[in-house]
């Protein structure tokens, strides 16, 4: 399956910043060429399987039924 297959229209082309390993789920932080950081959380074994280290190019798919706003 090609990324032009996926069906999530927020993407964010970035470079990885931060990989945080855990034992199960790990913190991935991207950024994107305009400063902006993306983070997700996904399994350690998906790190691993996808190569994520820092530097490497990806894009930041966002698919969210609910988005939170918190005053400040």
């Amino acid at each position: 399956m090609g990324i032009t297959a996926i069906n999530v229209r927020n993407q964010f082309r970035g470079k990885v910043k931060e990989v945080i390993e855990g034992p199960v789920v790990s913190e991935v932080e991207v950024e994107t060429p305009s400063g902006l950081i993306v983070t997700s959380v996904i399994t350690t074994r998906s790190v691993r399987e996808l190569g994520l280290v820092p530097g490497k190019e990806v894009i930041a798919l966002i698919k969210s039924t609910e988005v939170s706003i918190a005053a400040l």
